[in-house]
């Protein structure tokens, strides 16, 4: 009987296990020549995004590629926002992948005198956001175009060396899937420019090449290090007995492990993340992220300062000896609630209500598993025998360099021009001149925290370039003094909103650089450096998370950042009000997710929802909190990473009180009665996904819709659904979507039909309520759309990129398009254009002809020549103009003139017209007509000048 009850426990785990597995790399090629072909015949291939930024505060770089006979040019790889060139020193950069499929960068290689481009895709820095990418891309035109050199598998590329004399020979470390298993992972060689591949390095399914490193004096002597991790949506164990150091000799052909017992290196479990920096044959650095426990230390003698650590061995008696004042300044520094105060707690504990131990248990969770862990930590050596044994260079801890996150960073660099200065770099970056034995930190004010990648010029020792997550900085005096070169629009949104402004503006909370305001309207441009107003404001530090707009004061702003910690701001003025919902004392804490979701309910902007593993209610702005539910999760997993939390919420505009909730463990939960009932209704969907959103319908009261998301399970099928009674059944609408993680959908508010879908590579509309969708893409590169929201008065479109910061879309025409006029030609209505007399002319002697333009946006049911004839009110033809339009979507950029002849016409209608310095024409103030014709299939709209 036990051996049965054994068999069928390793049976539930195996089919767990199971339920989701990774994607292939095949499905995943196919998809890539489906999502081209549906581009090519969508019938918004013509419909433009524009880019609004911001700019300024970046986003996370992960390697360089610097000309070094020529450093002022320059590659910069961001983690998902793609590859950028300047040569000119970071003053400006252009984009060159946005014509690839896929944004997500490990690393970047260059043969500067062929000016061959190589780009692992795939982020490896291992973090929630890390996107897998699709092998290794390769392009000989300076990036016009890319080949797939293949490795389609590894997911996650993190070197590329290419042998100096001979660019046909390449080597690459692979780290492998990110939350799965599999092969394609260790070292692979190419002798043949990418055509074939050998496999020379392979440790196990779960351990990859994090970093390979070669003697810049001699390309056969190289190091690779391995790295054993095991992460899943709910723990990230970052070591393992496969890490390791190997060295080859042989061009990285064939490889040894010097990382031995009697190395000097410390080996087994808690062995993370490394990288090497390589002098010469004999002479190489380490760091190690070495995730062994500390040894405790001896306990100090009593001080003035409780520590939770304090009360979970204490006793009643005890506690209630405690002094008061010292409780009180425990209770205060922790943030326990404004009850929980010294005199009450003991009375608790005085009758047994709660005991001393949950004070302790009070204030842990997931999080302060991961950051509390006492780790050794970051540790340097060296060795001068070519890696036989190895040294540590200091004494004691680098503290405050990776905190309990070394997973994150793991490199080490060496100054080319002398041996002894060394440079390692976690949350501050750090440089030691003495072989690594002392270090000072070189960060600045002006220099963003959490650092990726430095170059050293080696033929210029302290010119630097430094990549951290808020972007590029240049120093040329080893540190002391840096500038910031942030030009590219790559900043990392999880969120975006807008409020209902005329001139409304955009909000949005980005990875690791805070929560920012601007308008809707901004195009990059140097003039705000004369007045040191930058068109967006800075509200919040932290991962910048959700943000929700009061619509009757958009002052009142609702945002915050990771794990649930938010704040009323007053835009006007006083300080943020702290507003995360706490638990009862003697009560499980609340899990917060990473991306905890927050809601102000459409019935009334008092009230306020918040999502933990249950939802949370407040009726005054968030002054004080109720629970509406039970844990509406499968109720989290042993582990460091908070999991069983709410990642999605949504209310009727129907109905108060008629709510949805989706969590990260894959549940959807409604309740019809303000919280006083729920029931599940995600039984029939794949298990354990994640729900990125569930979301309720503003056309129908029954309808809801519901977004599943397999990245913590390499799954990267769209998992898209609705349901027409509450969710008791479902109908799955993902139907020609090609394969790729569905963040987030939004129905148009004018339109039922009309949907918008935000995937991990790229945007898609439907016209038909999900039976089919189209891709949505011009001027958008293949980036994570993390969330939408539609602008409803301005009708745009706002995307949320994590890569490529804000996209906006003019979507007025979408809303018009039904199936009753499928078959027509239809013209989007125009905003009034502002008249100016300086139309054609310069402002100074020296700038540039002010030129007017309106969008003329039609639909043609057909491909075809189409005229578009600028008419009178009283439809005397002013102006024609012929283009070869596309079935779908069409946009006209008519710059309001017209022909001598024409203006002739409009004087006898007493509009006495001149001539523009341009030598142009243009129309006065008055109501004009845009009449389109297809054939004889015609439309018109009113166009007027103010």
């Amino acid at each position: 009987m036990k051996t049965f009850a054994f068999f069928l426990c390793c049976l539930a785990t195996t089919v767990a296990l199971a339920q989701q597995p990774a994607t292939s790399s095949t499905t995943i090629q196919n998809d890539i020549g489906k999502k081209a072909q549906l581009a090519h015949v969508s019938p918004v291939k013509n419909l433009p995004f524009k880019s609004i930024g911001p700019t300024i505060m970046s986003g996370r770089v992960v390697d360089f590629a610097v000309n070094p006979n020529n450093p002022i040019e320059f590659y910069v790889g961001y983690a998902s926002g793609g590859l950028w060139y300047t040569n000119n020193n970071g003053t400006s950069f252009s984009p060159v992948m946005d014509n690839s499929p896929t944004q997500n960068v490990g690393c970047v290689a260059v043969d500067w005198q062929k000016g061959t481009i190589w780009v692992g895709t795939g982020e490896v820095n291992a973090s929630r956001s890390s996107y897998a990418g699709i092998g290794l891309l390769k392009s000989d035109d300076k990036g016009k175009t890319w080949q797939n050199m293949g490795l389609m598998d590894s997911h996650h590329i993190s070197s590329i060396l290419i042998n100096p004399f001979n660019p046909n020979e390449v080597i690459v470390g692979a780290v492998g899937h990110l939350y799965s298993t599999n092969v394609e992972r260790g070292v692979f060689k190419t002798t043949d420019g990418g055509k074939t591949w050998n496999k020379t390095l392979f440790i196990n399914d779960e351990t990859g090449i994090i970093e390979i490193s070669a003697n810049p004096k001699n390309f056969n002597t190289m190091y690779a290090t391995a790295w054993d991790k095991d992460r899943k949506a709910w723990n990230f164990d970052g070591s393992g007995e496969g890490s390791g150091v190997y060295k080859s000799t042989d061009a990285g052909s064939t490889w040894t492990k010097v990382s031995t017992e009697n190395s000097g290196l410390p080996v087994g479990k808690g062995m993370g993340r490394m990288g090497t920096a390589v002098v010469d044959d004999n002479t190489v650095y380490l760091i190690v992220d070495n995730q062994f426990h500390r040894k405790e230390e001896p306990k100090k003698e009593e001080t003035d300062i409780l520590t939770k650590d304090d009360f979970k061995t204490m006793d009643v008696a005890a506690f209630l000896a405690l002094d008061e004042k010292k409780l009180n300044q425990f209770l205060k520094m922790n943030g326990f609630q404004e009850k929980y105060r010294a005199e009450n707690v003991k009375q608790m504990i005085r009758v047994g209500t709660v005991k001393p131990e949950d004070l302790a248990k009070y204030l842990e969770d997931a999080n302060s598993q991961l950051f509390d862990t006492p780790v050794i930590g970051a540790e340097v050596y060296k060795s001068t025998d070519g890696g036989i044994t190895w040294n540590k260079t200091h004494e004691g801890f680098l503290d405050d360099l990776y905190y309990s996150y070394g997973y994150y960073f793991g490199k080490i660099h060496v100054d080319p021009s002398n041996a002894n200065k060394i440079y390692v770099y976690g949350v501050p970056i750090l440089k030691s001149a003495d072989g690594g034995k002392n270090f000072t930190s070189i960060s600045a004010d002006n220099v963003h925290a959490d650092h990726h990648a430095l170059w050293i010029n080696p033929k210029m020792s302290g010119h630097l370039i430094d990549g951290n997550d808020g972007g590029v900085n240049i120093s040329y005096d080893d540190g002391k003094t840096w500038i910031k070169n942030n030009a590219p629009a790559v900043g990392q949104f999880y969120s975006v909103n807008v409020d209902h402004k005329k001139n409304y503006n955009v909000y949005g909370g980005l990875q690791d650089n805070g929560v920012w305001v601007g308008p809707h309207d901004y195009e990059a441009n140097p003039g705000w450096m004369q007045d040191g107003k930058y068109p967006y404001e800075f509200l919040m530090g932290g991962d910048g998370m959700h943000v929700q707009i009061d619509s009757r004061n958009s002052d009142i702003v609702y945002t915050g950042f990771q794990f649930g910690n938010y704040y009323r701001l007053n835009r006007k003025g006083g300080e943020p009000v702290y507003i995360q919902p706490k638990h009862e004392l003697g009560d499980s804490p609340y899990r917060f997710n990473w991306q905890t979701p927050i809601v102000l309910s459409p019935h009334n902007q008092d009230i306020l929802y918040l999502g933990g593993n249950k939802l949370m209610r407040s009726m005054n702005q968030g002054d004080d909190w109720t629970a509406i539910s039970e844990d509406l999760t499968q109720g989290g997993k042993p582990g460091n990473v908070a999991y069983g939390t709410l990642t999605s919420l949504s209310e009727s505009p129907f109905q108060f009180g008629l709510l949805y909730t989706g969590s990260d463990d894959g549940l959807v939960y409604v309740s019809k009665d303000a919280g006083g009932s729920w029931t599940k209704i995600s039984d029939t969907f794949p298990k354990d996904l994640w729900v990125s959103r569930a979301i309720a319908s503003s056309h129908k009261k029954e309808r809801v819709y519901v977004t599943l998301n397999g990245y913590r399970w390499d799954d990267f099928k769209p998992y898209v659904y609705v349901s027409d009674n509450y969710g008791a059944t479902w109908k799955n609408i993902s139907s020609n979507l090609p394969a790729s993680p569905v963040n987030v959908i939004k129905e148009d508010p004018m339109n039922e039909d009309l949907l918008y879908l935000g995937t991990d590579n790229g945007a898609y509309v439907s016209f038909n309520r999900g039976e089919s969708w189209e891709v949505f893409s011009k001027e958008l590169p293949n980036v994570a759309v993390h969330d939408l929201v539609i602008q409803s008065e301005a009708k745009h479109l706002v995307l949320g990129t994590h890569g490529r910061s804000i996209y906006i879309a003019d979507i007025a025409l979408l809303q018009k398009l039904n199936a009753t006029n499928k078959n027509e030609v239809v013209v989007a209505e125009m905003e009034p254009v502002n008249f100016s007399p300086r139309w054609g002319s310069k402002f100074n002697t020296w700038g540039e002809v002010y030129k007017p333009e309106v969008k003329v946006q039609f639909y043609s049911p057909q491909d075809g020549k189409a005229s578009i004839t600028i008419k009178t009110e009283e439809g005397k033809e002013l102006h024609t103009i012929f283009m070869d339009a596309t079935k779908g979507v069409n946009v006209l950029n008519y710059d309001l003139s017209i022909s001598e002849k024409a203006s002739k016409a409009l004087d006898k209608t007493d509009n006495k017209l001149k001539k523009a310095e341009n030598d142009t024409f243009y129309l006065p103030k008055g109501k004009y007509k845009i009449a389109i014709a297809m054939g004889s299939n015609t439309a018109t709209q009113l166009l007027e000048i103010k």
